[in-house]
């Protein structure tokens, strides 16, 4: 049994399924259900013995308390965060407080779980931290890819905050000895994307014909890895990974974002043609956003060298395999931006998480 925590969010549901579908042991999903935890992403495990979800906030101690001691995991991958750097700039105190505050409370909880645990437990035991590279701040176009031992710099209210979380999850291990991995990943892209990050907003706007919002001049670079090849890597970590040391993730795709919706919209052509024309023509640039960090870029040789990961999907199969699923799942899409999956959270809870 493992404890994932976010796992119905983009990157931590598309885990708890890829975890599922590899064979792996039972697992609990703690999952506040905010806006972007869609309980929608894991229609596909109703009934499954294997998924117990669980809606509850990783700032709730007893709650936290409860679920190590009832299902005694091995395990805990931690997903749980507010992500989104426009949502931190207009209201950071949520970012504080999830993934700052919750970190800190989940920590805590597991120390003094893991100090129940037998010796050969205690050993076998992993806490996984799930990070970003936007801790690491801004490269210029000629400076090298960031490696595990580039100098925090963080720029926005989201990446402070992941920072502070890093931080403390270091710390819990060097000052207590819990068995902690830290992971930092590049921008993920992929199926279940919450339409409000860069290739789903292009591919959901794109197709309703919808003005494509750019900022600035749109050559901001980003390194973009698939999602699945982002939980294969997470899935090596936690098995082969040393306790204290921190893996970078990357898909090794440097790409402008002016570049990836124009490359989104050359596949939304290619496979559902708009009698309009190219859906490149709805492409508008926008005021940039305050503090926009100019480029990032991954060095995954750490992650490769010792574990023996590498991504499988190039940058072209990959979106090819997101534009797809779009294509092919319109019900998610239209309940993702009606909100009407939130009538299944009120329905099954009440209300709460809203």
């Amino acid at each position: 049994m493992i404890l994932v925590t976010g796992g119905a969010g983009f990157i931590g549901g598309n885990f708890v399924l890829d975890w599922l579908a590899a064979g792996g042991e039972a697992l609990v999903n703690l999952d506040a259900l905010t806006y972007a935890g869609n309980p929608e992403t894991l229609a596909t495990l109703a009934g499954d013995a294997r998924h117990v979800f669980v809606h509850g906030d990783i700032c709730d101690r007893p709650l936290l308390d409860r679920l190590l001691a009832t299902h005694r995991p091995r395990a805990i991958v931690h997903f749980a965060a507010e992500s989104h750097v426009d949502r931190s700039i207009h209201g950071p105190g949520e970012f504080i407080r999830t993934n700052i505050e919750g970190t800190f409370t989940l920590l805590e909880a597991a120390r003094a779980y893991w100090n129940t645990l037998d010796a050969a437990a205690r050993r076998a035991f992993r806490f996984h931290h799930v990070s970003t590279d936007e801790v690491y701040g801004s490269l210029r176009a000629d400076e090298a890819p960031f490696c595990e031992e580039h100098p925090y710099q963080p720029n926005s209210p989201y990446s402070a905050s992941k920072a502070a979380s890093d931080h403390l999850a270091r710390a819990w291990f060097h000052t207590y000895g819990l068995p902690v991995l830290a992971t930092h990943c590049s921008n993920n892209y992929g199926p279940f994307h919450f339409p409000e990050k860069l290739i789903p907003l292009t591919i959901v706007n794109a197709l309703a014909g919808r003005t494509l919002p750019v900022y600035g001049d749109g050559l901001n670079v980003r390194d973009w890895l698939y999602v699945g090849d982002h939980c294969r890597a997470i899935r090596d970590v936690l098995a082969q990974g040393r306790p204290g040391e921190t893996y970078n993730i990357g898909g090794g795709n440097e790409m402008t974002n002016i570049d990836i919706v124009r490359a989104v919209c050359a596949l939304l052509d290619e496979l559902r043609p708009d009698p309009a024309g190219s859906r490149e023509r709805l492409i508008a640039f926008v005021a940039d956003r305050p503090g926009h960090d100019r480029r990032y870029a991954i060095d995954a040789r750490k992650i490769g060298r010792e574990l023996g990961w590498r991504p499988r999907e190039t940058f072209e199969s990959g979106l090819r395999k997101t534009v797809r699923w779009y294509l092919d799942h319109p019900e998610w899409v239209a309940n993702v931006q009606s909100g009407a999956y939130r009538g299944w959270i009120d329905k099954h809870y009440g209300g709460a998480g809203t």
